[in-house]
């Protein structure tokens, strides 16, 4: 068995070498550990890894005595070069100018449907993620228990005490009370730009059953629909709540994906043609748009895919897909509005105002945890990141 000597390793690597992009590839670097494993690792990480990222890791690879077989490495890079959008430009051509003629809402009224009592910051992230990144109003429906605790954290969000779970409803009252709780969201309903649903919404039966309603009102009122959290794992038990809704996003994760893959396709996620199967999934379930998240973000609404590789941050903290959601909600109704304003003048190749969103709700989280990782590293939290949202869209698409 061939072995590394990880301090003779070190010491030949210069410092420009190497970055906090390497972090997971160097703590392979034990002594005694099999450079197979190692050179395997770096291989598969490089995959996901923009252009620098690949150069640098090949000169590591190289001081390990490894070799790079272009085949079929080099293909799967070309593959997501090819599918690599220019976020910074889509993010330009969509959000609005600041005109002092505009009035309150004009430059978006966010809802998140969630929050629960054990779940009360991921609505906050999502709602306050929206006015940062320069929605005008943002509200969340959520469970009495949960009002107060978010009303504590910000007197900028607007939070309606509305929803209701199993154990303070009798059985009797259940079919009053849901509708009471539709009847509450719907008198709003027509002022949102998008609802953000699933942030802290928690699994409660009576509450999911609520949110199945509040969800096919929105979609005959023909708002966008922004799904993330649990109210994916209610959309996946319940497909027909989003199939063929094109105004539809969904959000998920590794293992929440990996759960809509099963349910839908009725197969394994497959990584190896990633996009192809990205791109299946969203056709069956109807032309939603989806969002994989991931070291790159792959996105697809069944017609084409899209993927955003903008180096974000190593820092993993929860959160963080709370912000995404309220982000691309409010790129998703500026979108919205630039191609109904624009008509056939936009310059954008997208013309699908969900596709569009999900990118700049991408680029602009990704830029915002590297932006809040340089100045805080470990320490990093995903307030740190919502403060850096409004400097990552300003460095994009200056205000003045």
């Amino acid at each position: 068995m061939t072995t590394i000597n990880s301090s003779e390793f070190l010491r030949d690597i210069p410092a420009w070498a190497v970055d906090d992009r390497d972090y997971c590839l160097l703590m392979l670097m034990k002594d005694g550990m099999n450079s197979r494993i190692l050179l395997d690792y770096a291989k598969s990480c490089i995959l996901a890894s923009s252009s620098p990222v690949f150069r640098r890791q090949q000169f590591l690879i190289r001081c390990v005595g490894g070799s790079i077989d272009h085949q079929p490495h080099s293909r799967d890079m070309q593959a997501l070069r090819s599918l690599e959008v220019d976020s910074e430009s889509v993010i330009r051509a969509i959000t609005p100018a600041l005109d002092p003629t505009r009035h309150k809402g004009q430059a978006g009224n966010i809802a998140v449907i969630g929050g629960c009592r054990e779940y009360t910051g991921a609505p906050y992230f999502a709602a306050i993620s929206a006015l940062k990144i320069g929605a005008d109003l943002s509200h969340v429906f959520c469970t009495k228990d949960a009002a107060s605790v978010i009303k504590s954290y910000s007197p900028e969000l607007i939070v309606h005490p509305v929803l209701e779970e199993s154990y303070n409803v009798g059985e009797e009252y259940k079919r009053s009370i849901s509708s009471k709780v539709l009847a509450e969201v719907d008198k709003w309903m027509e002022r949102f730009d998008c609802l953000v649903v699933g942030p802290g919404l928690g699994r409660d039966p009576f509450l999911l059953d609520c949110v199945s309603e509040i969800i096919r009102h929105a979609r005959q009122s023909n708002i966008p629909i922004v799904i993330d959290g649990d109210g994916l794992f209610l959309v996946t038990n319940n497909i027909d709540l989003v199939s063929g809704y094109a105004l539809a996003v969904l959000t998920p994760n590794v293992n929440e994906y990996k759960r809509l893959v099963q349910k839908v396709l009725s197969s394994e996620v497959n990584d190896v043609d990633a996009s192809q199967q990205l791109q299946s999934l969203a056709k069956q379930i109807g032309g939603v748009t989806i969002l994989r998240k991931g070291n790159s973000d792959l996105i697809s609404d069944g017609d084409t895919v899209k993927s955003v590789s903008i180096y974000g941050s190593p820092r993993r903290c929860g959160g963080q897909g709370d912000i995404l959601s309220g982000s691309v909600a409010v790129f998703l109704s500026w979108a919205r509005q630039h191609i109904l304003a624009a008509d056939s003048n936009s310059n954008l190749s997208c013309k699908n105002p969900t596709v569009l969103g999900c990118i700049a709700g991408s680029a602009i989280l990704r830029k915002a945890a590297s932006l809040a990782f340089s100045n805080k590293k470990r320490s990093t939290v995903t307030g740190d990141i919502i403060e850096c949202l409004g400097k990552s869209l300003e460095d994009i698409c200056p205000a003045n």
